[in-house]
């Protein structure tokens, strides 16, 4: 008799799907003033004395040292390429 029960639950359950779907979707829209209220996220680069947000206006790129080897750190590219932080470019 229990071995029955058994049998029967689990054919049951064989029937039942693993994940059902609920009845009817959520949509979570987002309003158009909330979309553009957001604030981009600044980009970062890892220098030489740690990583920190790069200023407005520039971007980061591959450091260098004087003689040319790359160091695996970022330098902060500036004003079109007018200047650095925290490094050389090349």
């Amino acid at each position: 008799m229990k071995s029955f029960a058994l049998v029967v639950t689990l054919s049951a359950l064989a029937c039942v799907p693993a994940t059902a779907a609920p009845k009817h979707p959520r949509h979570h829209h987002v309003s158009q003033t909330a979309a553009h209220s957001y604030a981009a996220q600044p980009q970062i680069a890892c220098t030489v004395v740690g990583c920190a947000p790069v200023p407005r206006g520039c971007h980061p790129e591959m450091g260098y040292t004087p003689d040319g080897t790359p160091t695996g750190f970022d330098v902060a590219v500036c004003g079109g390429g007018a200047y650095t932080l925290y490094g050389n470019r090349r």
